[in-house]
């Protein structure tokens, strides 16, 4: 057998031109972009395992997006000093691999995760978004209320089922573990939204989120989202935010020693 080593990859992109993280035959995602790149690099036929945290959708941007790949160690050795600049010259200028670290077999970007954080901006001045954040920034046409926006986001924290935030997936669980949400005011007057969890099912931060601004616009009771999290399927009374506000901007790992039973215990939990 080849000996490998396996690699870290820390990553950002301007999702807003990308069908998401996923590769798909006919579409533009991160995923296909970057095994692109390392299939030049490395041979287009070296197996990758290219592994991520999380799968972003489409529109969905990431500043502290993490995954792993499996490189040849006699093509590690060989790219090591060069791999990240070349990688700078092969991938277009809406993705960036930012780090490139080596990392012990244990360490797996998905199962190994401690927790994904996410953030929301909405502007909601009259004048709407900045003209330079309009990618990343929602521009919300009612003014918003911070303390009940924050009312709304202290009901939604905690272990819970999301099943009323998620689009549901055969034989896949809608228990999460929010561990932050709150909002703030930045300095230029976007209204931010930070989320951190174990993990998200899919459109679940989106739908939050967009539920918390129909109350922060006065449209709904600051009770009215924790009062969702009995039902035990979607709701449509839920509007999912669009794609574009929200970025994943980290995800944390235990100490390297940890990462194995970290990774068995996040297995389990899923199944």
């Amino acid at each position: 057998m080849t000996d490998t080593t396996r690699l870290r990859l820390d990553i950002s992109y301007d999702g807003g031109d990308f069908s998401g993280w996923a590769a798909q035959p006919t579409r533009r995602t991160v995923a296909g972009v970057l095994t692109e790149a390392l299939g030049t690099l490395a041979g287009a036929d070296v197996p990758l395992g290219l592994t991520v945290a999380g799968r972003t959708d489409a529109g969905v941007h990431a500043t502290g997006q993490v995954c792993h790949i499996e490189l040849p160690t006699e093509t590690w050795e060989r790219l090591s000093t060069s791999l990240l600049r070349r990688l700078a010259a092969l991938m277009p200028p809406d993705a960036r691999v930012k780090a490139v670290t080596p990392v012990p077999a244990t360490f797996d970007a998905r199962f190994s995760a401690t927790f994904r954080r996410y953030e929301y901006r909405v502007a909601d001045q009259v004048c709407g978004a900045d003209p330079l954040r309009r990618h990343d920034t929602l521009g919300w046409v009612r003014p918003l209320d911070l303390g009940r926006l924050n009312e709304a986001a202290a009901g939604l924290v905690g272990l819970n089922d999301y099943a009323a935030f998620c689009k549901r997936k055969e034989h896949a669980t809608t228990i999460r573990a929010i561990t932050r949400l709150d909002w703030r005011r930045e300095p230029d007057g976007v209204a931010t939204a930070t989320v951190q969890a174990d993990a998200f099912c899919q459109a679940m931060v989106r739908s939050l989120v967009g539920a918390m601004l129909s109350v922060g616009d006065g449209r709904r009771d600051p009770a009215w989202p924790a009062k969702l999290l009995t039902r035990r399927e979607r709701s449509s009374e839920v509007t999912v935010a669009p794609a574009h506000g929200l970025t994943l901007v980290a995800v944390g790992y235990p100490d390297e020693s940890e990462y194995a039973q970290r990774a068995d215990t996040t297995r389990n939990l899923r199944a």
